[in-house]
């Protein structure tokens, strides 16, 4: 009778801990969604730059020296391509980016995959979506960005800043990359060239949170040297807390 108790004792411990281990997750200095735009304006020769340019950044030395710099080295990151309200979809979907060789697979998984969508410019529907893919990241961290790259207005689905507001509200922070267009698209020039420049549209419209920044390629060529330094100063982010403290302040 002994032998029994203990038996069962041992299987209900068992079935206890099974949901901790079932869950687990990891720890990581930054959760990242890459969110890039690729509604009707950005052709293919333009898709191809912006595919090529976040596939050389993600292995830039420097970009991993800064990931590896963190308290964990190693980021949670997942790409998704958008369009329309309801045009978003997982490309690559979450993995982690700790060193050479695993930057180098997800870039070449990205030059491979198809391109998605040629549909309307809906950043509302883009910042849903890349929400909604965080609160299923199987990472802990306290830092989660939605990164968000396009080369034009917010023209479909809901009010952009509104989901905007939501997603802080929830300690996410929204970056934006701006490609900017030297020529304004014929049938709709103030679409990406809006009044002010598409870079302060970013800035009064998209980011926000946590130090939330836009930075800006001048064309779709510069595009990869601006994701750069976009994700180092990303990842940078994450160590910040860490040397605050190590400064004594």
């Amino acid at each position: 009778m002994r032998m029994i108790k203990i038996v069962l004792t041992l299987i209900f411990a068992s079935l206890v801990l099974l949901p901790a281990t079932a869950f687990a997750v990891d720890d990581v200095d930054l959760i990242l969604v890459l969110a890039a735009d690729v509604s009707r304006s950005i052709d293919s020769a333009k898709f191809q730059l912006q595919r090529e340019g976040y596939a050389a950044a993600i292995s830039d030395p420097h970009v991993i020296e800064t990931i590896q710099s963190g308290k964990n080295g190693r980021i949670g990151l997942t790409f998704v391509e958008w369009s329309g309200a309801e045009s978003q979809q997982v490309v690559i979907n979450w993995t982690t980016v700790s060193d050479a060789a695993a930057a180098k697979d997800f870039g070449d998984r990205l030059i491979e995959a198809p391109r998605t969508f040629a549909d309307r410019t809906s950043i509302s529907g883009a910042i849903e979506f890349a929400e909604n893919r965080l609160a299923q990241a199987p990472y802990q961290s306290t830092r989660r960005i939605i990164d968000i790259s396009g080369d034009g207005t917010n023209n479909a689905g809901r009010e952009v800043s509104q989901l905007r507001d939501e997603a802080v509200a929830k300690g996410i922070t929204i970056n934006g990359l701006v490609i900017l267009s030297e020529n304004p698209l014929a049938w709709n020039p103030g679409h990406t060239n809006p009044p002010g420049g598409l870079d302060n549209y970013y800035r009064n419209n998209v980011v926000g949170g946590p130090g939330a920044f836009v930075m800006v390629a001048q064309n779709f060529n510069s595009f990869g040297q601006a994701m750069i330094g976009k994700l180092i100063a990303e990842v940078a982010q994450a160590r910040e807390p860490k040397a605050w403290r190590a400064a004594g302040r």
